[in-house]
């Protein structure tokens, strides 16, 4: 008698699926927590710029000994646009908001309407259309979002020119996502990795004597920020960023931010010892309800 073998979901497949998204939220959202460790010992652009140097200085050697393929200067246009907006444009505008008073509560609320954005800019960028499932899956991470950081939000210091910062930091990762998808999904992550992070480097030092001065303090504290946030959020967040870019539509990638201002919010939780109240687990909880409908609707 013969045996019929039904092919059913693994496990398997299921943490395969969530492995890259699970890794990204941790380092990423716990990169917010470790710049709080470095710029009390450097100005912004100071640490931006060395952070981008080192991780592009990371990535040239590895790429030289696995002999990874050289970009033709087409391709290495377009990584570099991309890499300007995702990675400059948003660090800039995200550090020197936080910098000049912004809380960054409302700072994350703001970079918080990225998917959204991403959601509705898709279909005409990249041709992804969203159902009806999945956009009320992104409203819902949107409202889980502001449960989450709403209460520690601070109005006083909402100036014009930081909420502008902050804006800027929202483009720049909105349209860098989407400009990655159409133009570089598949673009070598150590090579493409290593020419955004210089174009970053670049773009940022030739902005520093327009925001603030060079300085740095050579203490534990910022050694131990300024590597972590070249090694673990420069290099591993961001390729595990463009892994997922490459392998789903930009528009369920983007539904993962939600859940870095949760991750933000448990690291300061274990570090900071900062409070993490029944608001914010039941945000927590409508995040990942809002981040399951648009992945899976």
């Amino acid at each position: 008698m013969s045996t019929i073998t039904v092919n059913k979901p693994t496990d398997r497949g299921l943490l395969k699926s969530l492995t890259f998204p699970f890794f990204f939220v941790v380092l990423y959202g716990s990169g917010f927590v470790g710049a709080k460790y470095g710029l009390p010992y450097s100005t912004p652009m100071s640490f931006l710029s060395l952070r981008f140097l080192i991780a592009a200085a990371i990535l040239l050697v590895v790429a030289r000994m696995l002999k990874v393929a050289v970009p033709t200067w087409q391709e290495f246009w377009h990584i570099s646009v991309a890499g300007s907006l995702t990675v400059a444009m948003f660090s800039i505008g995200v550090f020197v908001s936080i910098d000049m008073g912004l809380s960054p509560a409302l700072s994350a609320l703001i970079i918080a309407l990225q998917p959204i954005l991403v959601g509705f800019l898709a279909r005409y960028m990249v041709g992804e259309k969203l159902t009806l499932i999945q956009w009320g899956g992104l409203v819902s991470g949107l409202a889980g979002v502001a449960m989450v950081v709403g209460h520690n939000v601070d109005f006083s210091m909402a100036s014009a020119v930081p909420i502008t910062m902050s804006v800027l930091g929202l483009l720049g990762l909105t349209f860098g996502n989407l400009y990655q998808k159409k133009f570089c999904s598949n673009m070598n992550v150590i090579s493409g990795g290593c020419i955004q992070s210089f174009a970053s480097a670049v773009i940022c030092l030739l902005l520093l004597p327009i925001f603030d001065q060079y300085r740095l303090e050579w203490t534990v504290e910022f050694v131990g920020a300024l590597l972590y946030m070249s090694v673990g959020v420069s290099i591993g967040a961001l390729t595990l960023l463009y892994l997922m870019i490459r392998r789903g539509e930009v528009s369920k990638v983007a539904s993962v931010f939600y859940l870095v201002p949760v991750s933000a919010a448990v690291a300061s939780y274990l570090i900071y010892n900062e409070t993490f109240d029944a608001l914010t687990l039941v945000g927590t909880a409508v995040v990942a309800l809002g981040v399951f409908l648009t992945t899976k609707g």
